[in-house]
């Protein structure tokens, strides 16, 4: 005898949207909703699958025996399962048993709508709610202050298993982290933080990129209210949190979304399109309106009900391409004969629309490493939505360029300077990732030349050039103390280099720039307008030196940058400035706090009546090694 009472939380105008793929609230309908019915205390079951023949809900409560609570499926054709089952409470795990018309066959899946996962590699879900009180009142009153594009954005990206381990090598909890994790990124001054996936994932070595369960924070480091905890914290310590969010592809475990009612359901029909070749995974069917409900609803989910203020959207690119990673033959051009994905093209533009309509304060950074136009431009005017993109030509170069012993610098100025050509085509953030420190690549600081006080001068020559670079910044997690060897997903980061003077030296460096970054305007306020830079001199190839000035809304705030990418120290090196007055240094990578060698303007450098570089007033500095020094004009 089925124990299911007819109920459901849908209305009619809800089954309208979701088959419009406009339904971008669905985790409010879908899924396992603790409730009462006529008095009495259950759970409310709703699952989509068009395909089934029949839908169980089997669990801790049955004895996970098929058949016992089977679920009534809609008349209106939507495809949706839905209940009440009574006598059900908080953490008790469960699963659909789904039988399909497609030849019987019979799978049994996590719910796609899960609060709350049990730890892998065990793959049942848990009936929870998401009962919290915030106290971040007053981050979400003014954090629009915060995240706009002309306001410093400084991301330290984690990754939650191996930023740091107990004595016993075991995970940090979310508590924990709300503890440790807050302080040192509000030492360090970083504006935020981005966590690589936290959303459930069966796989560790998959870092996190291949989700089952879409609506969980993962049960490695607690409970949902225990996430919670830290992005509160995060926000009362004044720090914005973005989460990487993986809407390009998702694995064939026999839990999650792949095959779910015996069809291709949530994954592409047409293999073509519908398996990635590169991580062996399915890719979501984008023309396929409730799937769109279903991938917005879950950004808009974790905006809403996690307060977090950006998303940052992974592997664009093999979103947007049909042919990316594939060979001749293994894809099919679209129906204009190209090769872009129109499905992807469309469902973006409708996912930033959703996001930026409902959440007007937050971001969305797209990892688009192609010249795909208009990616960060609006939608009203054919872009993608985006509110900035990964510079990855800038990171690509710049790294190039800094593994080349000094003296072969000269060679090579135009890969140092190239990006400055299409920096304002797009919102760029540079990234220094945890994709750039892994796979044989080395660490940041392993990719630098010459000697030990050469490397870290180098490092921190990268940083300064990084942070007076327009464009936000991103930098992963161990580089900000100068982490030796490669990331390791498996292992805590390297924290006993900070006994070194050098590795100290490298965390007061990026203090340092965070402040310089926050405190002075003209290197965020115009950081993604072509009248917020200016060049001085980039054609100093034979000293390798690249002179610029930062530029905000007030002329007086604007800033004077030397770069000197060799380690020669050059004394009485004239550049060209445009206003007379006094030089005082705001901020020098060679600073021995930071363990450089201490070449610094001291006092106030007099400016001259004097023509160079096109312009009437110059003057005269000592650039220090392998260095890059920051002036104001006062």
């Amino acid at each position: 005898m089925n124990q299911v009472q007819v109920h459901s939380l849908f209305t009619n105008f809800d089954i309208d949207l979701f088959k419009a793929g406009k339904h971008f609230r669905l985790y409010e309908k879908l899924g396992a909703h603790l409730t009462e019915v006529n008095g009495v205390k259950g759970v409310y079951f709703a699952v989509w699958a068009p395909a089934a023949r029949s839908v169980s809900v089997v669990g801790d409560f049955n004895y996970w025996i098929q058949g016992e609570h089977q679920l009534n499926v809609r008349w209106d054709g939507s495809g949706i399962w839905e209940g009440f089952i009574p006598g059900i409470d908080r953490g008790t795990r469960y699963k659909y048993k789904i039988q399909s018309n497609n030849g019987g066959i019979i799978t049994e899946k996590a719910d796609p709508f899960a609060l709350f996962c049990e730890h892998p590699p065990q793959t049942a879900s848990v009936i929870w709610d998401l009962e919290y009180k915030w106290k971040d009142k007053k981050w979400m009153d003014t954090r629009k202050d915060k995240n706009g594009l002309d306001k410093p954005f400084s991301v330290y990206e984690v990754h939650l298993g191996s930023w740091r381990r107990n004595a016993e090598g075991k995970f940090l909890t979310y508590v924990e982290m709300a503890d440790e994790l807050v302080a040192y990124v509000k030492e360090t001054g970083f504006t935020h933080v981005e966590f690589m996936p936290v959303m459930e994932y069966p796989y560790d070595p998959s870092w996190g990129y291949q989700l089952v369960g879409y609506f969980a924070p993962t049960s490695r480091f607690g409970k949902p209210q225990d996430f919670m905890l830290l992005v509160d914290k995060l926000h009362q310590a004044g720090v914005g949190v973005i989460l990487d969010w993986v809407p390009s592809h998702f694995p064939e475990d026999a839990h999650g979304l792949g095959f779910f009612d015996g069809s291709n359901l949530y994954e592409h029909p047409d293999r073509r399109k519908g398996f990635h070749p590169d991580w062996k995974s399915l890719v979501f069917n984008y023309g396929r309106n409730e799937v769109r409900s279903f991938l917005i609803s879950n950004a808009i989910f974790w905006l809403h009900q996690y307060h977090v203020d950006g998303l940052r959207v992974d592997a664009v690119a093999s979103m947007l391409y049909l042919d990316y990673s594939r060979k001749d033959g293994e894809w099919e051009p679209n129906i204009y004969g190209g090769l872009e994905n129109l499905d992807t093209i469309s469902f973006l533009k409708d996912f930033n629309e959703a996001v930026y309509a409902a959440f007007p304060e937050v971001q969305t950074i797209a990892e688009e490493s192609t010249s795909f136009p208009m990616v960060s431009r609006p939608t009203y005017i054919g872009g993608l939505g985006f509110g900035m993109k990964w510079m990855m030509g800038w990171m690509h170069d710049t790294l190039q360029y800094f593994k080349k012993e000094p003296i072969y610098r000269r060679y090579h100025q135009n890969d140092i300077t190239f990006s400055m050509t299409y920096a304002f085509t797009e919102n760029f953030m540079l990234p220094l990732s945890h994709d750039e420190v892994v796979y044989g690549k080395h660490s940041i600081l392993g990719r630098m030349p010459g000697d030990e006080w050469q490397r870290f001068a180098n490092l921190r020559l990268l940083y300064g050039y990084m942070f007076t670079h327009p464009g936000t910044k991103l930098l992963f997690m161990g580089a900000e103390f100068g982490q030796s060897g490669e990331w390791n997903f498996e292992n805590s980061l390297d924290w006993h280099l900070l006994q070194f003077g050098y590795h100290q030296g490298i965390k007061k460096c990026i203090t340092d720039l965070n402040t310089l970054y926050k405190n002075h305007p003209a290197l965020y306020e115009k950081q993604f307008h072509a009248d917020g830079f200016e060049w001085i001199n980039y054609t100093d190839n034979e000293n390798s030196v690249l002179t610029y000035i930062r530029k905000g809304l007030n002329a007086k705030d604007d800033l004077i940058v030397v770069a000197n990418f060799t380690p020669v120290v050059h004394e009485n090196y004239r550049i060209g400035l445009p206003t007379k007055g006094k030089l005082v240094e705001v901020f020098n990578s060679d600073n021995t706090e930071y363990g450089g060698s201490g070449v610094l303007a001291s006092k106030p450098i007099k400016i001259d009546k004097q023509s160079w570089n096109f312009r009437d007033y110059s003057a005269a500095l000592t650039l220090p090694p392998l260095g890059v020094a920051v002036y104001k004009i006062s």
